[in-house]
């Protein structure tokens, strides 16, 4: 990973939403039984988590992601993402803050298949 890519991801790690931080407390040290990485570098992308083991990515996704922009940028780089072996789960920061123990079992479904 490039030097820029470094600081980006640490630097992302560092100034992650209530969201991420709510879900990492889920996923962190195995807590669904697999390693989860945060701001993962995947190509020319940062991941907000992915667990390499299993090829999953899951990406939170703020307001931002509801334009016609974001929408076509995530589009692009879910095509990526899954080119590169990854199956992309999304879910909205509000899913996460509003309805957590159903975006855990959404995660889980997706770990078992």
């Amino acid at each position: 990973m490039g030097a820029g890519r470094t600081e980006k991801a640490r630097r992302l790690r560092r100034d992650q939403t209530a969201a991420e931080a709510v879900l990492w407390r889920v996923l962190r040290n195995h807590g669904l039984g697999v390693k989860f990485r945060r701001q993962y570098p995947v190509g020319p992308y940062i991941t907000d988590f992915a667990c390499t083991e299993c090829g999953l990515v899951i990406e939170l996704d703020g307001s931002q992601h509801g334009t016609d922009d974001g929408l076509a940028y995530d589009a692009e780089r879910t095509r990526y993402l899954n080119a590169a072996g990854f199956r992309v789960v999304r879910f909205w920061n509000n899913e996460v803050m509003t309805n957590l123990d159903g975006v855990v079992q959404v995660i889980q479904i997706a770990l078992a298949d």
